[in-house]
């Protein structure tokens, strides 16, 4: 299983990427939580340059709660990131964690469904993209 799927787009700027995105994780029950501006944080802390790239913690507080609830130490794996890079010029990637092989390692056959969910959602996120 990868812990991962992904899909080239073309886009202007990251800017205007970033507000599809959003857009596509709203009409599927997500909002951003946090960013990681992995651009400024390297330049920042290893004097690096990274191209434009954005990691998004996207949370569905529907699914957090039943995941939480089921099993609250499923806290250290929430919550789910996807993210933007340039890929230069004007194709950027749009990566998702794939939350059924994220949650694969924990030990409660309850999660697993949920799970399959949450990835069924993000999924059509990014395809809808």
């Amino acid at each position: 299983m990868n812990y991962y799927q992904s899909k080239t787009l073309k886009s202007k700027d990251l800017a205007s990427l970033r507000s599809k995105v959003e857009a596509g994780l709203k009409e599927v029950g997500f909002g951003v939580l946090t960013e990681i501006d992995i651009q400024a944080t390297m330049k920042k802390k290893l004097d690096k340059d990274y191209p434009p790239f954005l990691i998004l913690g996207a949370c569905n507080p529907v699914f957090a709660d039943k995941v939480l609830t089921t099993e609250p130490h499923v806290s250290t794996l929430l919550p789910c990131n996807v993210t933007i890079r340039s890929l230069g010029g004007d194709d950027y990637e749009v990566s998702m964690m794939d939350p059924a092989a994220a949650m694969s390692v924990v030990d409660n056959p309850e999660i697993e469904p949920l799970a399959g969910e949450v990835r069924a959602k993000l999924v059509g996120m990014l395809e809808g993209l």
